[in-house]
């Protein structure tokens, strides 16, 4: 991720070539302004280095009064901010989407972390388009764990890689610790036949892929030493309790980072001076 120039970008597609015209014609040339960035409902703060890098960007000063992980209260202070009026009311929206989005799945995490337990709550790769190490970071700060960051830093194997690679599972799993040695090797099973077989096949987790709480169950049973167990498939708050009973190592969401609503944080300016 180069933080740099996503920050550019985002504030480029709001300013476009003419900048904040609104601004222009209302607020004074050399104007200052000072404001704090306020949380309007409880939740958890992420995304501090994408919010130091707007003020940067933007000329601007800024204060923290919480860290990235901190639970907020409505009405809580989390960021002042001193500068020039125009770059101020021109870096707003940029500063609050990424501030929200990412203190929103924060939040969401939060919740899922705490349903889970003793369970490790996991993220998936469905996640914005260039966002993935914010929205994981994001994760993190939330009390969630990263899965892996993309293709790249673990095996998984599918029913659809077997297929399409001709190779049986021994087979795959074998090349992958030839090929790959040290990179963790997890095996996709929707059945319990499919635990025996990525057992046999001496993976180190199983993905429980959409399975009842009696198979779960069985599964963890059969899995308990010779492999991690990880629950996946559709999970909200109550499935992610039942996966932890079933006795789950992890649990796996994809909704902390597609689906979580933006924390509601506002923009409130002091007097003008």
């Amino acid at each position: 991720m180069d933080l740099q120039a996503l920050v550019a970008a985002a504030l480029a597609e709001d300013l476009g070539t003419a900048g904040d015209v609104t601004s222009q014609v209302t607020v004074p040339d050399g104007a200052r302004a000072r404001g704090r960035v306020v949380a309007r409902s409880g939740g958890v703060l992420a995304g501090r280095e994408f919010g130091e890098e707007v003020l940067r960007q933007m000329g601007l000063t800024g204060t923290w009064q919480a860290a990235d992980g901190a639970v907020l209260s409505p009405g809580e202070s989390v960021l002042g901010v001193d500068g020039p009026a125009h770059a101020l009311l021109s870096a707003e929206r940029t500063l609050l989407n990424g501030l929200s989005h990412l203190s929103g799945i924060a939040t969401m995490t939060a919740r899922f972390v705490e349903a889970a337990r003793p369970a490790r709550v996991l993220d998936t790769r469905k996640t914005t388009p260039g966002w993935r190490a914010l929205e994981k970071r994001a994760v993190a700060a939330g009390g969630g764990v990263n899965h892996r960051m993309g293709l790249h830093d673990m095996v998984l194997v599918k029913d659809n890689h077997l297929a399409l690679g001709g190779v049986d599972l021994p087979a795959a799993v074998a090349r992958a610790r030839e090929a790959l040695p040290g990179t963790p090797v997890e095996v996709e099973a929707d059945d319990l036949e499919g635990v025996r077989r990525a057992l046999a096949a001496g993976a180190d987790r199983v993905l429980l892929d959409n399975m009842d709480e009696a198979s779960m169950r069985e599964a963890v049973t059969l899995c308990r030493g010779h492999a991690a167990t990880e629950a996946s498939g559709g999970m909200d708050l109550t499935g992610v309790a039942r996966a932890a009973a079933c006795g789950v190592d992890f649990v796996s969401v994809g909704a902390l980072t597609h689906s979580a609503p933006a924390l509601d944080l506002a923009l409130d300016l002091d007097p003008p001076r």
